[in-house]
């Protein structure tokens, strides 16, 4: 493997998992990768798909990022070893590839998971016989996750119909809830998990809150405009990226909206002369976001408070990728959780639950695609739907399609579905609470944010607002009252009413649980010494 990567790729220092990743999946096992950004993901598959020499397929959700890495490897190892079918070709170029593909000519296909939802490319797979299936953004296929996305529901039957090649699952963002439904969802047999500590401890952390939004507006642009950039801004709507980009440039930035009402050329602009170093600043929604792989952006400033810390780890993990020092900071207003909090609601109508699954019952077991043409439904509306239905246990999966499980009336389905969304709802509140808990915390953020991911972290890391104003390491840690002993990060608990539920966080007055039923939630460790059996250590092991 060494002489592969130094021969082909041309690194001689492996990071720590890759090795340990990439010798599974040659050896044929199955692979869950959870790396902090920059880390090197994309040099598992790289290397692997090199060792297994037969055709290796990359499931990556977007075009530029796959352009990316395409030419990455055509770099090194010459045209057309990898090569990409996407909207972004015509038919007849799309064809060409496909050609190439099926000699033997390629060894790595780049394919958007929308496409593995067509019968047709998935038949054609099935033929080219792939020695290598990578998922990459792979918690995109969790509804726990923080960006679930209905495309990649269709890769456990992928996987299924591939006769289950080895796959190797990349993220750089997935709490260990959403881990266990990337294993469920994908199928993976007994994987090789490794998982890299989130921590960037170059990045400095920060927050500033405010009262009033006319105050933060002013105070966001008074510090972008005092940074070195290259940087970022993140706002919550098209709107204000307009604004603030305006707002940027008139004070001398050469600065650029981004967001996805742009059309696509534009889009494309902007992407180019940042990478080019031809802007100080893009402010942008969260569509500027995957396969944005710039090593020297130096800060990453929030306007808005995002809708979770998964997708707040993401924004500001676009900072340091050098290795230097960065900034991270976000500007904080109680009222914008009213927000997110909107976008944290909203339902599938009961209708399209009774067509899908009256759909899958009288005509089950059908694959996505054909089933579409008797609910009516876009691809992305049914998918959502299929989820609910799978996941409250009156759709089954399998080899040949969906089927209605045994028993299962329409109205009983509807009901079981809606109270699985419920449940999720309660999980994505939950999700924004944690946000406002980072924002508000007395305590070290870095060990908020890293908690959050299940990692234990030191009250003190001095690197962020709140230790800057703690002092020293044994100040800090002379306030911290309650100790990993006490509640062990990632250990397993049991509440009397929300029933099981694992460790994120421990601060010095409060415990941070995050429970199946309900999501995350904060309790006081001085009513759970009071009230005997409120909440319970299950026995380890």
């Amino acid at each position: 493997m060494g002489r592969i990567a130094r021969d082909l790729f041309g690194f001689d220092d492996w990071r720590e998992g890759q090795l340990e990743a990439v010798s599974a999946a040659v050896a044929g096992r199955d692979v869950l990768a959870v790396m902090p950004t920059g880390h090197g993901k994309s040099a598992i598959y790289q290397v692997a798909g090199a060792a297994l020499t037969g055709l290796t397929v990359v499931v990556s959700p977007l075009i530029a990022l796959q352009q990316d890495q395409v030419s990455a490897i055509n770099e090194h190892l010459g045209e057309p070893a990898a090569v990409a079918v996407n909207s972004s070709a015509g038919a007849r170029a799309q064809e060409a590839v496909w050609a190439r593909t099926e000699t033997g000519a390629v060894q790595y296909l780049f394919l958007a998971p929308e496409q593995l939802a067509r019968e047709e490319t998935l038949d054609r797979l099935v033929d080219a016989g792939p020695d290598l299936l990578v998922v990459d953004e792979a918690h995109c296929i969790s509804s726990w996750g923080f960006d679930f996305r209905p495309d990649y529901l269709a890769l456990g039957d992928v996987v299924r119909r591939l006769g289950h090649p080895p796959v190797i699952a990349l993220t750089a963002t997935a709490t260990p809830h959403t881990r266990d439904e990337i294993v469920d969802r994908l199928g993976l047999t007994d994987p090789v998990t490794v998982v890299q500590s989130f921590d960037r401890p170059n990045i400095d952390l920060r927050v500033e809150r405010h009262v009033e939004d006319r105050d933060k507006r002013h105070a966001v642009l008074d510090q972008v405009v005092s940074l070195t950039g290259p940087g970022l801004v993140y706002v919550a709507t098209r709107r204000d990226a307009e604004e603030y980009a305006e707002a940027l440039g008139a004070r001398g930035l050469r600065a650029l909206a981004y967001h996805g009402a742009l059309r696509a050329a534009v889009r494309a602009e902007v992407h180019q002369r940042f990478h080019a170093d031809d802007l100080d600043v893009v402010v942008a929604t969260n569509a500027f976001g995957m396969g944005i792989d710039k090593p020297n952006v130096r800060f990453v400033i929030h306007a808005d408070i995002p809708d979770c810390l998964d997708t707040y780890y993401q924004e500001i993990g676009r900072a340091g990728r050098d290795g230097d020092a960065a900034l991270a900071v976000l500007h904080y207003r109680t009222e914008d959780l009213g927000l997110q909090r909107f976008f944290a609601g909203g339902s599938v109508p009961e209708e399209h639950l009774m067509t899908v699954f009256s759909a899958v019952r009288a005509h089950g077991p059908i694959r996505p695609a054909a089933l579409r043409s008797h609910t009516g439904l876009s691809a992305r509306a049914q998918a959502r739907v299929l989820n609910l239905l799978e996941h409250s246990g009156s759709v089954v999966a399998g080899r040949r399609g969906a089927r209605a499980a045994a028993g299962r009336s329409a109205p009983d389905a509807v009901a079981r579905a809606q109270a699985e969304e419920e449940t999720r709802r309660r999980i994505d509140e939950s999700r924004v609470e944690m946000m406002r808990g980072y924002a508000e915390t007395d305590s070290c953020r870095r060990q908020w944010l890293l908690n959050y991911f299940g990692e234990d972290a030191p009250v003190w890391c001095g690197a962020c607002d709140v230790c800057e104003r703690a002092g020293s390491r044994e100040e800090a840690s002379a306030r911290q009252t309650a100790t990993p002993s006490d509640w062990p990060i990632q250990s397993s608990v049991q509440h009397r009413t929300w029933g099981p539920g694992t460790v994120m966080a421990v601060e010095p007055d409060r415990v941070t649980v995050l429970f199946e039923s309900v999501g995350y939630k904060e309790l006081s460790l001085g009513l759970v010494s009071e009230q005997d059996g409120l909440l319970v250590r299950e026995p380890s092991g």
